[in-house]
């Protein structure tokens, strides 16, 4: 299926996707000077879950998490590799996405200093799937906003098949990509991030191993992808 077709479909209520095909950049040894080769060869970096982590991810098995969000479409595909295994694609991790919507508000919050909108009823922008034999997980979501003193990010906690948490990390957007959907319809009355991925205090010192790559358009929505490296 196309992007375009898969994107606007999740735009009027796709209540389930398959898996996009992306191209896998596998981690493997040079044989001529056993020096690591390709971009997924270094395990991501571990960062805090923030203010606002899922409560109750077992019960939110989905591959849609747009829910009843208003924003540009994304489809997020991630590819999960094992730095035990020679950076091979792994199946059966349970992938954690969570995210703030065009507002910068959080589901599961509110009604705090930190978030006076109170969204501790709803669920939006929250998900969990299982990797594929290929290592990859997809989710339909919308471009997230921001709020004070961060970046536009993803949250993102992989764990084990059994549960057992294996890391923490957030992924950072390009902010040309970002500047451009600020300032669209959808999103241009809060303006413009007041904080960059440079001063971003959770980016600032690790964004190569965190930007993600954009793909797309306003229109037709926007494709993410990142490989995420753990040791499982």
């Amino acid at each position: 299926m196309e992007r375009k077709k898969f994107l606007k479909q999740g735009i009027i209520g796709l209540s389930s996707i398959v898996a996009v095909p992306v191209t896998l950049v596998y981690c493997k040894k040079n044989d001529s000077s056993d020096v690591e080769i390709g971009d997924g060869c270094t395990l991501s970096p571990a960062e805090t879950k923030g203010p606002f982590p899922i409560k109750t991810p077992s019960q939110l098995v989905l591959a849609n998490i747009k829910s009843d969000r208003v924003g540009v479409a994304v489809l997020i595909n991630l590819i999960l590799q094992n730095k035990n295994n020679n950076c091979a694609p792994k199946q059966g991790l349970f992938v954690d996405v969570w995210h703030c919507d065009k507002d910068g508000n959080y589901s599961e919050y509110g009604g705090s200093g930190m978030q006076p909108t109170d969204f501790r009823d709803a669920h939006f922008l929250r998900g969990r799937q299982s990797t594929d034999v290929n290592g990859q997980v997809s989710f339909l979501s919308i471009y997230p906003g921001w709020y004070h003193g961060r970046a536009p990010h993803i949250h993102i906690e992989i764990l084990s098949s059994s549960g057992a948490s294996l890391l923490v990390t957030q992924i950072a957007f390009p902010e040309k990509v970002s500047t451009e959907i600020y300032a669209s319809s959808l999103y241009s009355s809060r303006g413009q991030a007041d904080t960059s991925n440079g001063g971003d205090n959770v980016f600032s010192d690790s964004l190569a191993n965190e930007l993600a790559t954009i793909t797309g358009n306003i229109v037709d929505g926007y494709t993410l992808t990142k490989t995420i490296v753990v040791n499982a």
